[in-house]
């Protein structure tokens, strides 16, 4: 069973999966860098200044006006955090487009290292239902 599971280990495909999620656990962090540190004040500045990870709805329990998502949270309210969830959509689109273009280039540079397709030698075409039929016909002229 141990040499089973070495066997498992070792095929390239679980190790490409592990170093993918290491990688993607680091690329998540650069793309939520991003979206805090870059977009989110764009956002904010075309918006009036509205930082939407701070953006919530109080649903029960008292909050002091203009209080953070945090303080909210802490004094105990329940919030409905739709600023934080129009965040996440945002950090899950940026990464999607992102993971879509290297999937593309890595697709880009894998036919490129394949060379030309060669194309199949084309067959000739056999005879068309008309020239089958004449061919008959004259054999069977010739015959009788």
């Amino acid at each position: 069973m141990l040499s089973e599971f070495k066997d498992f280990i070792a095929k390239g495909n679980v190790m490409d999966m592990a170093v993918g999620i290491i990688i993607g656990a680091a690329f998540t962090a650069i793309v939520t860098s991003l979206v805090g540190d870059l977009i989110n004040p764009i956002i904010g500045l075309v918006s009036g200044g509205i930082d939407f990870t701070n953006n919530y709805a109080v649903l029960g329990g008292e909050v002091p006006e203009g209080a953070s998502l945090e303080a909210a949270r802490e004094a105990g309210a329940s919030v409905f955090a739709y600023g934080a969830f129009i965040m996440a959509v945002i950090n899950f689109l940026i990464i999607a487009f992102v993971v879509f273009m290297l999937v593309r280039y890595v697709n880009k540079v894998k036919a490129a290292a394949e060379g030309p397709k060669e194309e199949a030698p084309e067959e000739p075409a056999g005879p068309t239902q008309e020239e089958l039929l004449a061919e008959i016909r004259d054999a069977l002229k010739a015959r009788g």
